[in-house]
């Protein structure tokens, strides 16, 4: 079922009769496509069509009333509005305020040089049938496997009582390869993907992305796990971009430090948490990433926000609720996985800006025994501690990368390791694979980012 005719004048008709102190509507409609090759042929091939939409109102001097509507519900957006209305005045005990922000209105359209959505079936099933073969057949030790595409055309209306009107459309493409690598009863698995706000150019020359994928999970049959210590260790872009998201964006996001008094204290601004050369940011508005977005589910502009600035931390991310809350500006960081969820305070893309330490080379020189950690298998954090595992490495020896070695975890308390970098690299790059942040109660997608950076004295769990 397509969205409804005249959309913009029956939403913004139905916000301007509200007795709310504010509230907004937000329609949309998404179309999925999926193709996933597993082993011996084809899995799963399917489309799907999502729409419906979210009605927010809030009370003077009271909380949020939420209403969630089926697409037949669009008829009558009036009622939707109202009973969100209806529904605050429940929400006795809270106290909400909002950051004033000027109202926009915007029509962002899709930048594709190739609309997935015009591709046909028998092209997207031909394309994968053959990455799928490369994948399989790169190397007598892959055993099986699987190829996954996905691709998704989001196109969301966004509509308040403050006098704004968005509409966005938001594309977003997948691919995915894992393959299973077996030599008598050793077995392991290795993944490779790229992801991309971006048409279906961005997954029409991935052949060498299928044979890394198989490379890899066949190259760790041969690695012995790393032996635990104590080690300076140098981290690659991917999984540099992937420690500051995890282990210290998730701070940065203001929800959190509201709920967690102790938390204000620790992430006071102006405290000094790494050294002169470190500067972390969070930015919404760099083109192509699948985290970017023009404006937020609250119609923020997207921007980009220092949350660190020469090892100082000067700046949090929030939704105009938070900003208010702190006596701060909104940042463009209220994101919604779907129309079925309200906003909450979210990344976008965040990454660790270039020093001046070089590349990879310049960054192990001077280390005698090491660790170079490279992409990102999982992780996990607990407040301040966190918990992250490489997908591969390799041993630094006298200056020089040795032999590969495999279960490389490694483990620590945030500011105490943010204190220990010791080195930024020059080389900045953009992590472009497959991953969603999974805070909330669904996966939404974002991007992190970071040049090699070293760090000192880092545990790693081991044999």
């Amino acid at each position: 079922m397509a969205i409804r005719p005249n959309l913009r004048e029956r939403m913004t008709d139905a916000l301007k009769h509200t007795p709310a102190a504010f509230a907004d509507l937000r329609v949309e409609r998404r179309e999925v496509t999926r193709i996933v090759y597993r082993d011996d042929g084809l899995e799963t091939m399917d489309t799907q069509v999502d729409q419906g939409g979210i009605a927010r109102a809030l009370l003077p001097g009271g909380g949020w009333g939420v209403v969630t509507f089926t697409p037949r519900s669009t008829r009558d957006l009036k009622r939707r509005v109202r009973q969100a209305w209806e529904t605050a005045q429940a929400a006795t005990e809270q106290r909400v305020e909002l950051a004033p922000v000027e109202p926009v209105e915007a029509e962002v359209k899709a930048r594709m040089v190739q609309d997935f959505r015009k591709v046909s079936v028998e092209d997207k099933l031909a394309l994968l049938s053959r990455y799928h073969a490369q994948l399989l057949k790169s190397d007598p030790c892959i055993r099986g496997g699987q190829t996954e595409y996905r691709d998704m055309f989001c196109q969301v209306y966004y509509a308040n009582s403050d006098g704004t009107y968005i509409y966005q459309e938001r594309p977003t493409i997948d691919l995915q390869f894992n393959a299973i690598a077996r030599r008598d009863s050793h077995v392991q698995r290795a993944g490779k993907s790229l992801a991309l706000a971006a048409g279906f150019e961005a997954v029409e020359n991935c052949d060498q992305l299928a044979r890394e994928a198989a490379k890899l999970a066949c190259d760790l049959l041969d690695a012995e796990p790393v032996r635990g210590g104590r080690y300076p260790i140098v981290l690659d872009p991917a999984l540099a971009g992937l420690f500051i998201h995890e282990a210290f964006g998730h701070l940065s996001e203001a929800d959190f430090i509201i709920a967690n008094p102790s938390a204000k204290e620790m992430m006071a601004l102006g405290q000094q948490f790494g050294p002169p050369e470190l500067n972390v940011i969070d930015d919404g508005g760099v083109p192509g990433l699948r985290g970017s977005l023009a404006y937020d589910d609250e119609g923020v502009p997207a921007q980009k926000t220092y949350l660190i600035r020469e090892g100082a931390l000067v700046g949090r991310l929030h939704s105009r609720e938070t900003a208010a809350e702190l006596g701060e500006s909104p940042t463009g960081n209220a994101r919604a996985t779907s129309y079925h969820y309200p906003p909450l305070v979210r990344m976008t893309n965040t990454a660790i800006e270039p020093g001046e330490g070089g590349r990879l080379a310049d960054l192990i020189r001077d280390v005698n025994l090491g660790l170079y950690a490279c992409d990102w298998l999982g992780g996990e954090t607990a407040i301040d501690d966190f918990s992250f595992v490489a997908k591969s490495a390799y041993m630094i020896r006298h200056g020089q990368l040795a032999e590969r070695v495999r279960d490389v975890t490694f483990t620590g308390n945030v500011f105490e390791t943010l204190q220990h970098i010791d080195r930024i690299g020059s080389d900045f790059a953009w992590d472009a694979s497959s991953g969603d942040c999974g805070k909330g109660p669904e996966g939404l997608p974002v991007c992190d980012g970071g040049p090699h950076i070293r760090i000192q004295d880092v545990l790693v769990g081991g044999k």
